[in-house]
């Protein structure tokens, strides 16, 4: 079968996929909890609603799997940064440690997996939007259908912009071998593309669904994916629009921050988009997610591997009664807040206990974690995204006002930390707010990039060896360059 960027050109498309949907955070079943199916051709497959419904479903099941939670996504986005250490022990996986040091070369096989995992992602949207305009079916839920996949298509391509920089933009499923090779774009050009299906899908996604829909896309979640996009381009203006809209929609911060990462409490009134997940007796393929078990404290069965696990940096960063230490990080010796107690014994004296699931809701017959929710974009972030883009606009009140809503929740009722924010200098601010979003965000794969983008790689991580005019960007996988005959160029440095 021929590969086009590692993506096989599916002549078969895999129904098995739509299995791995959406669930609800009641654990009520969806209408999606469906049993495993065969294989239909794909010429045969877009023909109903119901194939539109099962193509767009498999694009959110697919968010969950290997390549796009896991190790590749782990490296990729989060143990470069100075917030994450490998964990485990210091002779398992120690490929991550040439993600930790910068070492890392274009054979490395995690390039590879995180590079599939966006294009496996690209490629479901793509059969979405090329194959159900043609269906017959409502009109309303074909507009709808089609702006899902869009926002997806956006995501996942933002994911590749910032790993890779220029990265081949596909569009369309391709439709013949001279389609199969295509050379990198543009960054630019690929921002352009992802902005415009942010625009599209904002346009036509509904604020909220009812029960067995939610976790599909929304207008807030489109709108907060846009603003981080502009945040990364610095359109502080697109940014400050966009999150406004947001901070328009109902969205609020969850009263207690580390109940809010627990999966009682998965679709909270702070999430604005977050990967689905649950445990269904009988169908374990809906259920395959590996993040909570690839971080999750080793050497018992509910735990997990213990990779990705928080740094002294981190641990020192914060102030003495922050109510996100205990959200954020699990510690050796202790007994959480569900009453689990974590053995003195295991090899890293902290875990990341925003994948933390209770020990009680443990099932030996799936992953332990299964049922956890990635939490792909909070309202903490949209209120921070805010302040930082109102600061850089000059309007210093706006910014306070949104950066100290962040602060005062995790202050709770302890009026002795976290003081509001009260400078009214842009330098000040701007800093104050860098610091919230070390805090408010670790270990959600977003610090290594953040850093980058504000100019600061090479005081933060230069300790660790990274280089400027280099790992601003990892390497393209080598794989892939060989693969289309040196048309993929590679990255400088590498």
């Amino acid at each position: 079968m021929k590969i086009v960027n590692n993506i096989n050109i599916q002549k078969w498309f895999a129904v098995a996929l739509v299995s791995t949907a959406l669930f609800t955070s009641s654990c009520k079943k969806s209408f999606l909890d469906v049993p495993p199916q065969g294989q239909q051709p794909a010429v045969q497959f877009w023909k109903t609603q119901d194939d539109a419904t099962k193509g767009v479903n498999a694009i959110y099941g697919n968010l969950r799997t290997w390549g796009n939670v896991a190790f590749p996504a782990l490296v990729i986005e989060s143990v470069a940064s100075d917030e994450a250490d490998k964990g485990s022990t210091p002779t398992d996986a120690t490929f991550w440690n040439l993600y930790d040091n910068f070492t890392v070369t274009s054979t490395e096989g995690s390039l590879q997996g995180f590079w599939d995992a966006q294009y496996q992602n690209i490629n479901l949207c793509n059969q979405v939007l090329d194959n159900v305009p043609a269906i017959s079916m409502d009109a309303s839920l074909k507009t709808r259908y089609l702006a899902e996949a869009k926002f997806v298509r956006a995501y996942s391509y933002f994911r590749l912009v910032r790993a890779y920089g220029d990265v081949p933009l596909r569009l369309k499923v391709p439709a013949g071998t001279s389609e199969y090779n295509i050379p990198r774009t543009p960054k630019a050009t690929v921002y352009a593309q992802i902005e415009q299906d942010l625009t599209d899908a904002a346009a036509v996604l509904p604020q909220a669904y009812g029960s067995t829909d939610i976790g599909r896309a929304t207008k807030g979640a489109a709108l907060g994916m846009h603003a981080k996009v502009a945040m990364y381009q610095k359109k502080w203006a697109d940014v400050l629009a966009y999150t406004n809209q947001v901070m328009g929609l109902g969205y609020s911060l969850f009263p207690d921050f580390y109940q809010s990462f627990r999966t009682t409490h998965n679709n909270n009134s702070e999430s604005v988009f977050e990967v689905q997940a649950e445990i269904l007796p009988g169908n374990p393929v809906a259920t395959n997610s590996q993040y909570s078990q690839v971080q999750g404290v080793p050497g018992i069965p509910a735990g997990g591997w213990g990779f990705n696990v928080p740094s002294d940096v981190i641990a020192a960063a914060y102030e003495p009664g922050d109510a996100r230490i205990i959200g954020t990080m699990l510690f050796r010796g202790s007994t959480t807040p569900d009453g689990d107690v974590i053995p003195t014994t295991t090899p890293n004296p902290r875990y990341n206990m925003k994948s933390y699931v209770p020990f009680s809701l443990y099932n030996s017959a799936y992953n332990s974690g299964a049922q956890q929710h990635i939490r792909v974009l909070r309202f903490a972030d949209i209120l921070l995204m805010n302040a930082e883009a109102a600061n850089e606009l000059g309007n210093s009140t706006q910014a306070l006002s949104s950066l100290n809503r962040v602060r005062a929740r995790a202050r709770g009722t302890n009026t002795a930390i976290l003081a509001d924010v009260t400078a009214t200098d842009a330098t000040t601010i701007r800093a104050a707010v860098y610091k919230e979003r070390q805090l408010e965000l670790a270990m959600e794969s977003d610090r290594y990039f953040d850093v980058i983008r504000q100019g600061r790689a090479a005081e933060v991580f230069g300790p660790k060896g990274w280089k400027a005019n280099k790992n601003e960007v990892w390497p393209i996988p080598q794989t892939e360059i060989d693969r289309s005959g040196n048309l993929l160029t590679q990255n400088p440095g590498y």
